[in-house]
């Protein structure tokens, strides 16, 4: 068998004694390449009976990236047999062991298996839910690459500081066998996008190009702000009911989160709203497509009304958004993590779409339905509290 040719990646899986190896790096780094090599030649060739999954978030991505490179180390190293490779179910058995490549966009494909070696590729396209429920169905080693595009992740916060990871980063400078025309065109980042070099060229965190806000994270209201409305948007079992009051000075907008929680019914609303001491004259606007509800809570004695909706309303809310400075008091820790999520949906060569991604938007829609209210209709409900 021909020498293996490997690079620090390597290395870092051969030395680590850790339940989780995480590979965080710049663009052509070898680290999905590697941590392939060594699936096959430290964790395969060594065990019997073992199931290692290949995961990404999309089954055709998985094929052109982390499959491709299975299949080509097979056949460098002369281990690849067609009868051992069933192109229909994305298997392949190798020395008693079964490597399965799985796609995560279904809740079905991520519960529904049980592994011994779990390798998340890309894994910063998955969301923590996914990761919850892949992890609990892994014995033994896991491992995730991914180069660090989103400023804010899961990832960062939830398994780097895990006592049980080990962490690394990489770069195109780690790859002996990477071609000196590749270099130069990594290189000429630093003088074309600097978020880019930063992320691609040199492996750290950069700002994701989806993200729909920028905002700014304050200790609490200035008191000279003017309260505008608070926002509700509904939920029950799996999205929260939210409250979001907002302030405004001059062209800056203040959130603050007053509730985010699952399961209330609508006394339950009413209920909450008494015990925070929302005044009964203070106007919410709320999801329009919940007029039972909001004729309810009315009853219950509360200045709630719908929220105008129409053609493009979101797109309309998020570009009055963004004419303003945004800021969020530290204390609303679930709408900070939304304005830290909420994305632009992107094709699959990765261009921004103009439309969001329906995550991470239960406090975002609240507050968009009271400032398009007040700040598209300024007079709105000015003379007439209903």
């Amino acid at each position: 068998m021909k020498k293996l040719k490997t690079n620090i990646v390597w290395r870092h899986l051969e030395s680590s004694d850790k339940r989780i190896t995480i590979e965080q790096g710049g663009t052509r780094s070898g680290k999905t390449y590697n941590i392939l090599i060594w699936i096959i030649f430290g964790y395969v060739l060594k065990n019997k009976n073992k199931t290692i999954s290949i995961a990404r978030k999309t089954y055709p991505a998985l094929r052109t990236s982390a499959m491709r490179d299975f299949i080509e180390i097979l056949r460098n190293y002369d281990l690849y047999d067609e009868e051992a490779h069933n192109k229909s179910s994305a298997e392949y058995r190798l020395k008693g062991n079964l490597i399965e490549f799985i796609s995560l966009d279904s809740p079905q494909k991520v519960r529904g298996r049980k592994r011994d070696l779990l390798f998340i590729n890309e894994a910063n396209e998955l969301h923590w839910e996914d990761w919850q429920q892949l992890i609990f169905r892994t014995k033994d080693k896991i491992i995730l690459d991914y180069n660090p595009s989103d400023e804010y992740h899961w990832i960062y916060e939830k398994v780097k500081t895990r006592d049980d990871a080990d962490f690394f980063i990489t770069t195109y400078k780690n790859n002996p066998f990477l071609g000196e025309e590749i270099k130069k065109e990594i290189q000429r980042l630093k003088n074309t996008d600097e978020n880019y070099w930063n992320i691609y060229g040199l492996g750290q965190i950069g700002k994701s190009k989806s993200l729909i806000f920028n905002s700014n994270v304050v200790e609490d209201i200035p008191p000279n702000a003017k309260f505008l409305s608070m926002g509700m948007d509904f939920g029950y079992s799996n999205d929260p009911t939210t409250l979001i009051a907002v302030y405004i000075q001059d062209m800056t907008l203040y959130f603050k989160e007053h509730l985010y929680r699952n399961g209330m019914t609508n006394s339950d609303i009413a209920k909450e709203l008494l015990r925070l001491g929302i005044g009964r004259r203070d106007e919410i606007f709320a999801d329009s497509a919940e007029p039972k509800s909001i004729e309810e809570i009315y009853r219950f004695g509360w200045n709630i009304k719908p929220a105008t909706k129409g053609k493009d309303s979101v797109n309309i809310g998020i570009d009055m958004l963004r004419r303003y400075k945004l800021c969020i008091t530290k204390q609303s820790i679930n709408t900070i993590k939304e304005f830290r999520n909420y994305k632009w949906q992107e094709d699959k060569n990765g261009n921004v779409l103009n439309t969001p991604v329906d995550l991470y938007n239960h406090s975002i829609d609240a507050l968009r339905y009271a400032t398009y209210n007040k700040l598209s209709r300024p007079n709105y409900g000015k003379y007439n509290i209903r």
